[in-house]
């Protein structure tokens, strides 16, 4: 599959599915009456399930994203990269205009929380779901073009979705959102990583294009 072809599926499916979740939560469609019972069965507040779910605090997850994208300035100055600039920017304005994003939909969908939380809507999506979602992965794909070997990038990539997953799971666990809250996120923030990645300057080879090196498509320069 080409990477165009692959983009477009890693953009669709998941824009999809967001869709079909909310349609459900807004016309509270059956798929709740599943969700509310995966809920009751995964429901088990402790202090492990509380220490996961501050992972998506956004005082946590956006250090780590500010240190990425430092990273990234310096490192693609000091090899100048053509547009070394717009990868880590465009991280940091992605970030920042994630909850002008989250937050209308929390007020438009207005779905309740669970039976363990106070009384209130807006859990729909998930907003640290979706900060640990964009913040670790962001982060990830913005360090992926400096790590030299095969196993330091499957290490990143894994400590990223061990990351989403750990905050994910402990929103469930704690009863902070139901699982479609979670699930939706996960839709979203995909939509907007695929998009994010799709930027110059993302991948290894933009890079060594963009710098003149040789590319097995262009030969030498």
């Amino acid at each position: 599959m080409s990477n165009p072809a692959r983009r477009a599926l890693l953009l669709g499916v998941p824009a999809v599915l967001f869709l079909l979740l909310t349609w459900q939560v807004v016309g509270h469609g059956p798929l709740l009456r599943a969700d509310a019972r995966l809920s009751r069965d995964l429901v088990h507040p402790d202090e492990f399930s509380q220490v996961l779910s501050d992972l998506g605090d956004i005082q946590v997850a956006v250090p780590v994203l500010a240190l990425a994208v430092a990273h990234a300035l310096w490192r693609g100055r000091g090899a100048g990269h053509a547009r070394w600039w717009l990868p880590p920017v465009a991280a940091a304005v992605l970030m920042a205009l994630l909850p002008a994003l989250v937050v209308p939909l929390k007020d438009w969908t207005a779905r309740p929380g669970t039976p363990v939380v106070p009384p209130a809507v807006g859990y729909f999506p998930s907003g640290h779901t979706a900060t640990a979602a964009v913040a670790y992965g962001s982060a990830t794909l913005l360090l992926l073009p400096w790590l030299r070997s095969p196993t330091a990038r499957r290490t990143a990539l894994a400590l990223c979705a061990a990351l989403v997953l750990g905050v994910s799971y402990g929103l469930v666990r704690h009863g902070y959102h139901w699982p479609l809250d979670v699930l939706a996120s996960w839709c979203l923030s995909a939509v907007l990583l695929t998009a994010l990645s799709a930027l110059p300057g993302f991948s290894r080879n933009s890079r060594r294009t963009s710098s003149g090196t040789p590319s097995p498509n262009n030969g030498p320069s």
